[in-house]
């Protein structure tokens, strides 16, 4: 009895857990199509009775020994498989052992354009995620902007010359914040691509490239621009930099900070440094200038 109230105690503890992720649950399998390969094997009597590679015809089918044409494009394959051992075991074999697999898929395409290293139409080997198709295409550049938009089914429509900006503008796109995806591990925002969606990973505007770095001034070992990160501080922003120079004021930082209207704000770092003040959390486009000591 204890046992039993174990084990419904771990699944109310590890519920939230398996429905939160947008991957768990229950996976479409493969549905096999026209150009696709198969690896065919069947086995019967102790021997085998035929071992061949077949592509899936533009009527959906494939041939096969003793059974002739059959149909294959819009199942899986072990429906595929049970509908070819089916008449073999009613009209040829006593228990026959079919053994089919996908040898190269080519029936079911996306497209991935934009800031990727490798823009072109990629096949879907099974369920796949926008990270897994962002792993195909080489990753996503330096210059990408923070939004993907995925276009259902509209791989034809890129085919036919369509500029994509413009499928952006005219269809009903799923946008993906990538900072949310890429920088900040949110897993729900992995969403599964589907046969014949467009991907394009939008490439950065110059004033997105400078929105999302920060500038530390002033006297630094290395004053420059640098990436923004998620959580940096004023301090930590000070130490990429270099950290200190033998002249610096830390006591009398500034930080300028434009939202609606420039704001100016003043930090002890020698303070945060001790333990005696609290850090700033710093925002994209911040600059931190760190004024000469006056003595």
């Amino acid at each position: 009895m204890q046992q039993v109230r174990l084990s419904v105690l771990c699944l109310i503890l590890l519920a939230p857990l398996v429905w939160a992720h947008p991957c768990c649950g229950q996976e479409k399998p493969y549905t096999v199509g026209v150009g696709d390969i198969l690896s065919v094997n069947i086995f019967a009597g102790g021997a085998s009775q035929g071992n061949l590679e077949v592509t899936v015809s533009s009527k959906g089918t494939i041939n096969l020994p003793f059974l002739g044409e059959v149909k294959a494009a819009g199942l899986t394959v072990p429906e595929l498989t049970d509908a070819t051992t089916r008449p073999l075991a009613q009209d040829y074999f006593v228990n026959p052992q079919v053994i089919i697999a996908v040898k190269d898929y080519k029936s079911q395409k996306v497209y991935i354009t934009g800031a990727v290293d490798r823009p072109g139409a990629y096949a879907l080997e099974g369920p796949t995620t926008l990270l897994e198709l962002f792993g195909k295409a080489g990753g996503v550049t330096r210059e990408r902007a923070n939004v993907a938009f995925v276009l259902r089914g509209s791989m034809g429509e890129i085919k036919n010359d369509k500029d994509v900006e413009q499928l952006v503008q005219q269809k009903e796109a799923i946008q993906v914040n990538l900072r949310e995806l890429l920088d900040q591990r949110m897993t729900e925002k992995n969403i599964r691509v589907e046969a014949n969606d467009v991907v394009y990973v939008q490439p950065a505007t110059y004033s997105d490239v400078t929105s999302y770095k920060i500038s530390v001034l002033g006297k630094v070992e290395k004053p420059g621009v640098y990436d923004f990160q998620e959580g940096l501080t004023a301090l930590d922003a000070c130490t990429m930099a270099g950290g200190f120079s033998k002249y610096a004021a830390p006591n009398r930082t500034v930080i300028t900070r434009r939202d609606s209207a420039e704001q100016r704000i003043t930090i002890n770092l020698d303070k945060v440094r001790k333990g005696k003040e609290k850090d700033i959390i710093l925002k994209p486009g911040d600059r931190i200038y760190v004024p000469e000591s006056w003595l």
